[in-house]
Parts: C-alpha cells; sequence; structure tokens
C-alpha cells in the first residue's frame, strides 16, 4: 500500500478540514485563516468547481487548500495545523449544557473514499511477467476522517490494494489541536498527534509521505535501497507526539513511536520491533508573504531495531535531513518548487551476524529535487530529480534479477515528469515517466542478470477519483 500512502490526507483536507464562526479557536484564528483563504482565492479566481463534500462544509473551491491535490497551499496547511477541525458550519452540540457544549461534531459524513486505477509500460518487460499491465483499482481507500470535538479531529484510511489482494488499516492521524497568545499577542498554534508513520503529520510536500511523485505504478520496479524515514516504518508502529506553530513562522514537533505491528497482538521473536521507542523530530522556519511562501526545514528520524528475535544484537540507523519548499504565482497559474536531502547512518549489528550485510556500519544519502507548475487549475505539469547513494555492501544488496545488484551498490538515480489533466477538482488524468540513469549501481548489467537501467524506465497512465 506504499503509493496511497502519499496520495490521500492533503486531498481530503478540503473534504473535511474547514474553520468555525462558533470554533474556540477565537478570533484571532478566523481572521488568520480568512486572510489566507482571501489570497488563495485572489490567487485562484478562475477556480470555480469544487469537491461536493468540501463546499458543502466551506463553501469554498478546492483551490483554497491545493494548487492542485495534492500540493497544499497556506490554507491548506492551516487546516492540518489545526487537526481537522475547521468548519464553517454549525457543529452539532449539546443542548441542555451550561458548561459550553459537550458535544461539537460536524453535521456532515466523515465518510469518504479515493480509487486509482493505471497500465504500466515498461521499456523491458519483466522477467516472466506481461508487460502493459493493468489495474482496477490500483488501490481503493476508504476514509472516515473530520472533525470528532471541537479540538479532536481525525484521518483514518483503509485501503485495499490491488497487488496484494488484500484490504487493511494505511494512513492514521488523530489530532487535538488549539490555539492561544503568548509576549503580548503572538499567536501559537499547538497540538497532540497520535500517528502510525513518521511524518504522515507533516505541513509541507516534501517529506517522505508526501513527497513527490504524488502516486506511482505498484507493477514498476524501484531501487534495493532506501532510508528509514523513507515509511520504512509506515502503519506498524504507533507514535505520539506534541507539535507547536509560533507566530505562523516557526514550527517544531518531537514524537516517539513504539512498534503497533498489523497481523499481531504484540511484537515477537518472530516478528522483531523497536528496542524502546524511536524518536521523530521536525523543525521548519516558514515566511508568508502576499503570492510567496517559503520554508527551510530539518528533520531526524532514529530507531534501534530487532531483525526477528526480541534480544540481542540489534540494527541502528539515524536519519537526519534538510528540505525547503518555495510557492509562487507565475502568469496565471503557481510554481512550487520542493527539496529534501536525507543522510542514514546504519549499525547494522544483527543483520551483519546473520550473515545478512558484508559491512556493520553503511551510509545512505537521498537527494530529491522536484517542481510542479500550475499553469491553470486543470493542468499540472511536475518534474523531478532522484538520487539514491551509499556504501557498497554485496550482502544487503546482492545479485539478483532485476532489484539485485552485481556491483553491491544501491546507487539509483534518474527523472520523473508528469502531466495532469483534472477534468473536475476530484477527477485525476495522469501520464507519468520514469527515467533511470542509474539502477543498483550501474548503467548496464546492473543485475548480473544482463538488465540495464534503462530497461526499467516506466511510463505511467493513470486515473484518480475522490468521491
Amino acid at each position: 500500500m506504499h503509493v496511497i500512502r502519499r496520495l490521500v490526507p492533503a486531498l481530503l483536507f478540503g473534504l473535511v478540514a474547514p474553520l468555525s464562526a462558533t470554533d474556540p479557536l477565537g478570533d484571532l484564528a478566523r481572521a488568520n485563516v480568512a486572510a489566507h483563504a482571501g489570497a488563495a482565492a485572489t490567487a485562484h479566481a478562475s477556480a470555480d468547481r469544487g469537491i461536493p463534500s468540501y463546499a458543502r462544509q466551506t463553501g469554498l473551491a478546492c483551490s483554497a487548500c491545493h494548487y492542485q491535490f495534492l500540493t497544499l497551499t497556506p490554507f491548506g496547511r492551516k487546516f492540518k495545523l489545526h487537526g481537522y477541525t475547521l468548519t464553517n458550519l454549525t457543529p452539532l452540540a449539546e443542548r441542555d449544557s451550561t458548561s459550553g457544549g459537550r458535544l461539537s461534531m460536524s453535521p456532515v459524513s466523515l465518510l469518504s473514499a479515493m480509487l486509482t486505477a493505471g497500465v504500466t509500460q515498461t521499456r523491458d518487460a519483466l522477467p516472466d511477467t506481461q508487460n502493459g499491465a493493468a489495474a482496477l483499482p490500483q488501490e481503493l481507500s476508504a476514509f472516515i476522517a473530520g472533525r470528532v470535538s471541537s479540538n479532536i479531529g481525525l484521518f483514518t484510511q483503509f485501503t485495499y490494494a490491488g497487488a496484494d489482494g488484500a484490504f487493511g488499516i494505511d494512513n492514521v492521524d488523530i489530532r487535538y489541536a488549539n490555539q492561544t497568545t503568548i509576549g503580548g499577542g503572538t499567536e501559537l498554534a499547538y497540538g497532540v498527534t497520535l500517528n502510525n508513520s513518521p511524518s504522515v503529520q507533516d505541513l509541507w510536500n516534501t517529506m517522505p509521505v508526501w513527497g513527490f511523485p504524488f502516486i506511482g505504478s505498484d507493477a514498476a520496479p524501484g531501487g534495493a535501497a532506501a532510508t528509514l524515514i523513507d515509511e520504512g516504518l509506515a502503519q506498524n508502529v504507533l507514535g505520539l507526539g506534541g507539535y507547536a506553530m509560533l507566530a505562523n513562522h516557526v514550527y517544531g514537533e518531537v514524537s516517539l513511536y513504539r512498534s503497533a505491528l498489523q497481523g499481531a497482538a504484540a511484537p515477537t521473536s518472530e516478528t522483531g520491533a523497536i528496542h524502546g521507542v524511536a524518536p521523530y523530530w521536525r523543525l521548519a522556519l516558514q515566511q508568508e508573504w502576499a503570492h510567496q511562501s517559503l520554508m527551510i526545514g530539518t528533520f531526524g528520524l532514529h530507531g534501534s531495531l530487532f531483525p526477528d528475535l526480541l534480544s540481542g544484537p540489534r540494527d541502528s540507523y539515524t536519519d537526519v535531513g534538510a528540505d525547503a519548499q518555495f510557492e509562487t504565482t507565475a502568469g496565471s497559474g503557481n510554481l512550487v518548487v520542493r527539496g529534501s536531502w536525507t543522510h542514514e547512518r546504519q549499525t547494522l549489528d544483527a543483520t551483519s551476524v546473520a550473515g545478512g550485510s558484508e559491512n556493520v556500519k553503511n551510509t545512505l544519502r537521498v537527494l530529491r529535487l522536484n517542481t510542479s507548475y500550475y499553469p491553470r487549475q486543470w493542468l499540472g505539469v511536475s518534474g523531478g530529480y532522484f538520487d539514491t547513494r551509499g556504501t557498497r555492501d554485496a550482502g544487503l544488496y546482492a545479485p539478483a534479477p532485476v532489484d539485485g545488484s552485481a556491483s553491491g551498490s544501491p546507487k539509483t538515480n534518474g527523472f520523473v515528469g508528469e502531466v495532469d489533466v483534472n477534468p473536475w477538482e476530484n477527477t485525476r488524468l495522469g501520464l507519468q515517466y520514469t527515467g533511470f540513469a542509474n539502477f543498483n549501481g550501474a548503467k548496464t548489467d546492473y543485475d548480473g542478470s544482463g538488465r540495464s537501467a534503462g530497461g526499467n524506465n516506466t511510463l505511467f497512465a493513470f486515473a484518480w477519483l475522490a468521491f
């Protein structure tokens, strides 16, 4: 279900996260959100089509929250920051309470759904596999997401993955959010998040869960190496953290994750687990102007893991990264530029003892640079460069058809280009091309079985609907 994890919550911010005129966040919050909404409406005056459930809750077009889904505007990030609770509708309240109301639920349904379908063509067919693979659905998701009370909102996702033929829990982010003023009027938005994937709670489209490309093919080959923060713990952990945004400029978060494996009531000697907790941290500085927005940030994750047994040697991973995002109007449209860099230090005591790696200590470095241009609300053009490099290790990256490495190197780099057409704001038809310069360490015969990196170049045509 790795593809769908990047797809949904940002899209549903527009479906489930408006601001209330009676909400206890207060007049300052309403003024700030109204200002963001006004700026978004000015930037997208030509976009008058709205996702139905979003329009029912806010009276705004989807473009108030998204340049195009899933790319959030400043107003869309405000939705998420305030815990999916914001609404302009009168909440369902307890009628006989004199204490301000013990019930403050959204008057609209919290149910939504999403469907993706696609056709995948690689330049060279995968061994023993028919090329031109079609998937309907590639993934089908149901959501329970939105306002639970005046300060609590949730996002829960359940996904059927066609490649797995299975249905299970996907992204979860449950939040308590509030706002106050400090130091003579400085705004402080703060909250608590309970979630099941490090960075699923993030506000920007630079982090792994929300990074470009926002959709990909389940049938296409991918490189052998990935950092722990790149969804290595997704859906198998439970994290609790606190976050705050000061003066709409400084954002910080610290979360702690504990193993919560799907398909097992508790970690066992066969499943392995996190030793103790895995801390995750995030710091970002942002500045917003009338038609531009800039964010520069840093992040990190550390995990000490038992690969199987719950005692003895462990594998430790420490990820530290930096990211940035810039948004600006460009002609009648909008331009968004994103980048991230992650460095991972690995100490593979357990894997090395078991014969799974040659080295006890390895590193990985991942660079992603991409941009999206939206000349109209119905049209988007995106392109990006990706580069993964690291220590050679013939144990971790052994020769094998397609997925292996003859050189023991994880080096994989290339580009992704995509054109999207949105006939309606909740419907996308797209064409994506991924080209590889190197794959698992080489341009030619990278796997030891004669396959070239270019043989994995992939054309992916897809349809994506939210309803």
